[in-house]
């Protein structure tokens, strides 16, 4: 349930830095014009009263017609359209672009979506920059439902508009995360599990203190080389040597003994869902997990477990009352476990509940005083709960725990990062750098350290080739790390890379364990990819990051 506090962007879309758009000539300097000619005439002329042009009978039925659309008489106001749009010369294709997009309004009132795209296209191809067509013909695409047409339209505004118009950028955001959802959705079906990098399972494992399973495996008592092992003992074997993609089967294996031959029956199925859960089979492990719940002859510590492990998975599935439950049976059970504490705490965190994690986390390490996880992720929460309540006192206590943390723990590199994070925040930037040079030397296999680190010179220094330069290390480090791919994606969006962006957001998805990560993921994908179409489509070039 790792997250990165800080972030690009609040809207994620939003990950160009100001692509230059040429500004299209609006219709002010022709009417200015067209009104100074008239006066001039009027001085210049008799008082004859001459023949009404055509286009300026067109002109009196679109003034007719906008009288009509302002006194909500929207069916009379089309009908006067459609005698603008048949009288007016064809040689006036901005006008005639106009009159149908003022149809096109009519018919929006009417809700009348057909015929509002159809009128936005033809005022589109007489006017390819017609800002005002395309965000209408975008809002009749979203609520339609026609996501991708949609996305390309309001992408098309924000160009044009060098992402100024805030209307917009909120209907892309809304655009891409149901886009996003209709393509995670679909991914998720033919989706291959796939087992992470070392350092994330051995992360996972590690950021729980009183897993008596991983314990068990730990364990060197057990005799592993004294003849044929099989299920669990040959699971232990295959963690203890990194071949992770041994033990779902090994676990399996176990729990098809009989039970005369099978002594680690909830053992297997607590591993076996743990596995389930790192390569995002997420039914599977909750069917294990409930399994261990629901069996009377469990150990209790066990089942605290379980609980614990399937309220992360509720968590990750957007199933928050499930979670919460789950989280307040462990700790009914478990009174004395902290990591029911610990990763509750995580939750109410991420859910911006920060009293209530600096709760948790209070009683997590009151129980486990020595687990340096808790500790440093307790500094973190009195930091943010002391920054939204402007608590002076809290925030330099906070800081001051995060030094005595790294004093008490000086291998642990997550008290480092978390430090550091804190740090970048506060503008405390050589602080930072220093800290994270630290928690390298700590974790050398710890990518993400690395994708923080560039980061960091990007915001302080502006840095990029040293920054992207370390974000390919990351991924040198640890090819499965979906954090440096998302990061160093962005940044090749900021640069203007967007083939190459497009590229690595695609090798995240690949990576992606959870349906709300994918959606997340496909988003800044199609946010791209959509970029890279419009820009080519209409001739703008983006404003490189140097």
């Amino acid at each position: 349930m790792s997250s990165s506090p800080g972030g690009l962007s609040s809207l994620k879309w939003q990950i160009a830095l100001g692509l230059g758009v040429a500004g299209a000539i609006g219709l002010t300097y022709w009417y200015m014009r067209s009104s100074k000619n008239q006066t001039l005439h009027a001085v210049e002329e008799t008082p004859v009263e001459k023949e009404e042009t055509p286009f300026q009978r067109a002109q009196r039925y679109k003034t007719e017609g906008n009288e009509l659309f302002k006194r909500g008489k929207y069916d009379e106001a089309i009908a006067s359209y459609n005698k603008a749009i048949d009288t007016i010369p064809q040689e006036y294709k901005t006008d005639l672009a106009t009159y149908y997009q003022n149809r096109a309004a009519a018919y929006e009132q009417l809700k009348k979506w057909s015929a509002v795209i159809s009128d936005c296209d033809k005022a589109i191809e007489l006017n390819h920059k017609y800002e005002k067509a395309l965000y209408r013909r975008a809002k009749a695409y979203e609520i339609i439902k026609d996501w991708e047409n949609a996305l390309d339209d309001v992408t098309s505004v924000c160009l044009l508009q060098n992402f100024g118009n805030q209307s917009a950028l909120l209907m892309a955001d809304r655009v891409l995360k149901e886009l996003g959802k209709k393509n995670a959705s679909e991914a998720m079906k033919n989706r291959v599990p796939v087992i992470p990098s070392k350092n994330f399972i051995k992360t996972y494992f590690a950021s729980f203190s009183e897993d008596p399973v991983y314990k068990k495996l730990l364990e060197t008592t057990q005799p592993l080389g004294q003849g044929e092992l099989k299920g669990f003992l040959k699971a232990k074997l295959a963690f203890a040597t990194e071949r992770y993609e041994e033990i779902i089967p090994a676990c399996t294996e176990e729990l098809n003994l009989s039970e005369a031959e099978s002594n680690f029956k909830n053992e297997a199925l607590s591993l076996r869902a743990s596995f389930n859960f790192l390569t995002g089979q997420f039914k599977e492990a909750v069917e294990d997990l409930s399994n261990i719940i629901n069996a009377e002859e469990a150990d209790l510590k066990i089942k605290v477990n379980a609980l614990i492990k399937r309220a992360s998975i509720n968590m990750q599935t957007e199933q928050l009352d499930e979670c919460l439950d789950d989280f307040d049976k462990a700790a009914s059970l478990g009174i004395e476990v902290s990591d029911v504490f610990h990763h509750r705490g995580q939750v109410k965190l991420l859910m911006e509940k920060t009293e209530e994690a600096r709760s948790d986390f209070e009683k997590a390490v009151e129980l486990n005083p020595n687990f340096p996880i808790a500790v440093v992720q307790k500094c973190y929460t009195d930091y943010r709960h002391a920054m939204q309540t402007q608590n002076a006192v809290l925030l330099m206590r906070s800081l001051e725990d995060f030094r005595n943390a790294i004093e008490k723990f000086p291998s642990c590199a997550e008290t480092y990062i978390l430090f550091a994070q804190v740090q970048t925040e506060r503008q405390e930037f050589s602080s930072a750098e220093d800290l994270y040079q630290k928690a390298m030397k700590i974790d050398s296999t710890n990518a993400s350290v690395y994708v923080h680190r560039g980061l960091l010179l990007l915001q302080w220094k502006g840095e990029i080739e040293n920054a992207v330069q370390l974000m390919r290390d990351a991924i040198k480090i640890d090819e499965k790390c979906e954090f440096a791919y998302e990061t160093l994606g962005t940044v090749e969006v900021q640069r203007g890379n967007l083939i190459i962006a497009i590229d690595l957001f695609n090798k995240a998805i690949a990576l992606a364990r959870s349906e709300m990560e994918m959606v997340h993921l496909f988003s800044l994908r199609d946010a791209a990819a959509s970029q890279l179409k419009i820009a080519s489509r209409m001739g703008i070039g983006p404003t490189l990051m140097t």
